[in-house]
């Protein structure tokens, strides 16, 4: 892999990108790390540039978008977003725009936290928006696009959410049953996400390459923890 790289982080606030700054702040393979947000973030680093922005205003913000390797870890829900609408507008409108700005800004490869089960012919409405997101960003001109397709996220969340827990319990409680063609569907620990994609970064594989949930928890890497 070249030195002096530079990450473009969007979504450090949330649960895989907040472990993504961490691992690349301390990956030496990337001298500098930008990140795209609504707010600040109440960290400190010397190889480290926040970039405060309306995300209803990306092409205003294209300057800022120069780096060659993106990591994307948007995403919200229909709940918290309030609308089938407003989740389409994050999950796809700015998640493709992200991306489209970057690679016309040189981008080499474009990582992309999606969810097990993203199908663009979905009936479902929330593995049918991550599908069609994958699909987009996969048609665009990067030398490579890795898609990272994890099952229930595990891990301390800003915010607190009921069904999520309760998934996580479960699954914790029936683990034995995810075995073999299963194992994809096991919960995995959003460190372990984030590791794999800094993993992945580094690697460079051309292309556009999907990694399922289970491929993503066996990934070595010296960062993640299960």
């Amino acid at each position: 892999m070249k030195t002096s790289r530079t990450a473009l982080l969007v979504g450090a606030t949330g649960l895989v990108g907040g472990h993504c700054l961490e691992l690349l702040l301390q990956d030496e393979a990337y001298e500098r790390v930008v990140t795209l947000g609504r707010r600040q973030l109440p960290l400190r680093h010397a190889k480290l540039t926040q970039q405060v922005i309306d995300f209803a205003r990306l092409p205003e913000y294209a300057e800022l978008m120069r780096a060659q390797d993106v990591f994307c870890a948007l995403g919200t829900t229909i709940r918290q977003a309030g609308s089938q609408e407003a989740f389409y507008q994050v999950d796809f409108t700015y998640t493709h725009e992200v991306a489209r700005l970057a690679q016309a800004n040189g981008a080499e490869q474009f990582l992309l936290v999606s969810s097990l089960g993203a199908d663009a012919r979905s009936r479902l409405f929330y593995n049918r928006v991550k599908g069609e997101t994958e699909e987009a960003v996969g048609r665009l001109a990067f030398d490579g696009v890795q898609i990272f397709r994890p099952s229930l996220l595990l891990g301390e969340r800003a915010q607190f959410r009921l069904g999520e827990r309760m998934a996580e319990k479960l699954s914790r409680l029936f683990s034995f049953l995810f075995l073999g063609s299963l194992q994809k569907y096991r919960p995995v620990h959003a460190r372990t996400v984030a590791a794999a994609m800094v993993t992945v970064a580094k690697r460079q594989p051309r292309g556009v390459n999907i990694f399922e949930s289970d491929e993503i928890r066996a990934m070595p890497s010296d960062s993640r923890r299960r």
